[in-house]
Formats: structure tokens, sequence, C-alpha cells
């Protein structure tokens, strides 16, 4: 497989984090099953080949399609070769972007079709190749950002103080809201739950650790990422992943984050 990250124009830098492609057309192309773990982002696909990937429900997955925050770890299996291009968005842009509750799509995923009247899935299908591809996803994305105003610079400070340590309670004096009212934003803004976007980026925390090697023991990840214990730590990575952190590297061949092969 051959996998490759961009970054995004200046002006959807505060939007997106990255671009990602991910293809697989080798000779020697095998079916191929990989997991989806939480990490706090929603994104945006475009597949070429429109039979490759299947949910877990066995469906075939749109050609261009939004997908929302996850809570728990999901599969897609790859039957046929595959290009497909991703966007890693910042956690508030379903609402920045497209306008929409961010909660009406968590642990979901809408055919940008049914959002959006657009033709942009048979432009994309006809472009020549992924940069081709990334300049009309990126004008598409442009044009969306422009036909709205919504303002999500208070989330967005919410979203970075939770990330630097921040408790709840800190956000709630630091934007001057009410815990229902801060739960309110949370879900319309981000998809989650304050305190369980917090879980989700401790747990991503402790991965990076994890997958950085820096440091071999499980209690020692475990206290330096705010977990009361070893066992809470197993918990929590087992609900995020389905797997042990034991078995978590050995089993995995994770070339696009949080988007693991699972090698059976």
């Amino acid at each position: 497989m051959n996998y490759q990250q961009l970054l995004p124009m200046e002006t959807l830098r505060k939007y997106v984090r990255y671009f990602w492609t991910l293809e697989d057309d080798g000779a020697a192309f095998s079916e191929k099953t990989f997991k989806i773990i939480p990490d706090g982002l929603p994104g945006l696909i475009f597949q070429e080949n429109t039979k490759a990937f299947f949910d877990h429900k066995h469906k075939t997955l749109p050609q261009f399609f939004l997908y929302g925050q996850t809570t728990k770890p999901s599969e897609q299996v790859t039957k046929e070769h595959f290009r497909n291009i991703g966007v890693y968005f910042q956690p508030t842009a379903i609402k920045s972007i497209f306008g929409i509750d961010a909660d009406e799509i968590t642990n979901q995923h809408i055919d940008i079709n049914d959002l959006i009247n657009t033709d942009i899935d048979d432009r994309l299908s006809n472009s020549l190749n992924s940069y081709e591809r990334i300049q009309l996803i990126s004008a598409f994305l442009v044009k969306q950002l422009t036909d709205r105003a919504v303002n999500v610079e208070k989330m967005n400070l919410a979203t970075t103080l939770l990330q630097k340590g921040s408790t709840v309670a800190d956000l709630q004096g630091e934007l001057n809201l009410s815990e229902r009212g801060l739960e309110r934003n949370f879900k319309q803004y981000i998809g989650l739950s304050p305190k369980l976007y917090t879980r989700i980026n401790r747990f991503q925390n402790a991965l990076k650790a994890m997958r950085e090697r820096q440091c071999d023991k499980l209690t020692a990840i475990a206290y330096q990422n705010g977990y009361s214990d070893q066992s809470h730590f197993i918990r929590e990575f087992k609900e995020f992943t389905g797997a042990s952190p034991r078995n978590f590297l050995p089993y995995t061949n994770e070339q696009v984050a949080n988007f693991p092969e699972w090698k059976k």
C-alpha cells in the first residue's frame, strides 16, 4: 500500500488538518480488514473504486462521503484494488463547513449527495490524478465555507484547552457556560459530550506514547496520561480499539492514523 499526507491550502488550515491518499493497486492484492478507532475528529473520503470497501454491515460505502465522530471501534473490509483520498478535519469542521449539527452523524457516514446538491463526485471520478482531486475537494470545501457564516471560535478554543489539559470545569468558567450549555455546544459543534471528547483525547495521547515507544511499561503510560491505574487504561483502550494494548501494535499495520490494517 502507498500512503501520503498533504497539507491544505492556507484558507483551509483552520478547518482541515491534512489530506491523505491511500492506494493498493499491486498485482498481489489480498483482502484486508481495517479498524476505525475513535480520534476526536470527523472526515471526508472519496473512493475511486466504489466496490472496494464494505462497512461493518457488509454494505458498500458511498463514493464520496462525510463521516462523523466515532465513539467505538468498527471495521471496514476491502475486497478489491482501491485508490482513496481523505480529508482529516479539525473537530468543529462539520458544523463550520457543512452547517449541520455534528451529533447528527456521530458514528455514521452520509453520502455527500444526500447533504448537498453537487456534481463533485462526478468531477472527481473524471479527474486525472490525486493532486487534481485534492484541488477539486479544496475548492468544494472553500465554497461551502463561503456559503455559510458559522462562528466556531469559542468551540475551537474549547477543544484546544482540553487538549492542553484543562478540565471540563475550567472550560465552563473560561467560556462562561453552564454545564448544560457546554454539553449542548459540544454535541452541536463537536458531536460528543465534553467528557467523552476528553476521554478520547486522553486515549489518543496514550496511544501516541505506545506508537513512539516512549515507554515499554503500561503502568507508566497509564499514569503519565491521567489514568487511575493500569487496569483503568486497559479497559478504556479495549473500549476504543477492541483490543488490549499488548495485542494492538503487533497485530496492526497503521499507515493511516487511527485506521490500521488488522493482521489476522
